[in-house]
């Protein structure tokens, strides 16, 4: 069956398909949509629903979006929804090891090492159908990367559940412990809950 993921990031395509392998993830440009929302809410959840909606408009056809970072205590939850762009205020793009170094670089003498990944998946079933599910993983900011596997910020987050740093999990490991893997997993259950109705509203003219 066929659902349709609210972003144009193969990476994330690849990603959804591991989660979700009963379903056939199709972006918005695999069909010539365009899609381009400006994603200005504040929080994961707010976020996450903007981009929902608006694939839902375009489309009208079921769909699912996610929006997710990393919380660090010692800064006050940032860079939370602006994970992605940490580092770039200033306009320039940066590499994952170069924002996961400055976060390294600016954490420098804090004792305070705990953070979170958080991840936000919503559903939208039909016009009166929405979810929204948000699980999060608890760990530390190491004080040094390691690891080769994962992207993002995984060299240097440790996972207190899997007792390891993100970047040294197998893709089976990351499937179990991540918070993309666990908001997957209550997603799932809807998508089963839902799943007559999601066929009928994909095969809808």
């Amino acid at each position: 069956m066929k659902l349709y993921l609210a972003s144009n990031n193969e990476h994330k395509r690849r990603e959804f398909e591991e989660l979700l392998p009963e379903y056939e993830i199709i972006l918005p440009k695999d069909e010539g949509y365009e899609f381009n929302p400006v994603e200005d809410g504040k929080s994961f959840i707010e976020n996450a629903l903007i981009k929902a909606e608006e694939l839902y408009r375009i489309i009208g056809k079921p769909c699912i979006a996610d929006d997710s970072g990393l919380c660090v205590d010692a800064f006050g939850g940032k860079p939370g929804i602006h994970t992605a762009r940490y580092g770039e205020e200033g306009g320039g793009k940066l590499t994952d090891k170069e924002k996961y170094t400055l976060l390294l670089k600016n954490m420098e003498g804090l004792e305070n090492r705990k953070a979170r990944f958080v991840c936000t998946m919503v559903l939208i079933v039909d016009e009166h159908n929405k979810y929204v599910v948000e699980k999060s993983v608890e760990g530390r900011i190491v004080r040094e990367a390691e690891g080769e596997g994962g992207f993002g910020y995984d060299p240097v987050f440790y996972n207190e559940e899997a007792m390891a740093v993100s970047a040294n999990l197998t893709v089976e490991e990351k499937n179990t412990y991540s918070h993309r893997a666990k908001a997957a997993n209550a997603i799932k259950k809807i998508l089963e809950m839902e799943k007559e109705t999601i066929w009928k509203e994909m095969n809808r003219k």
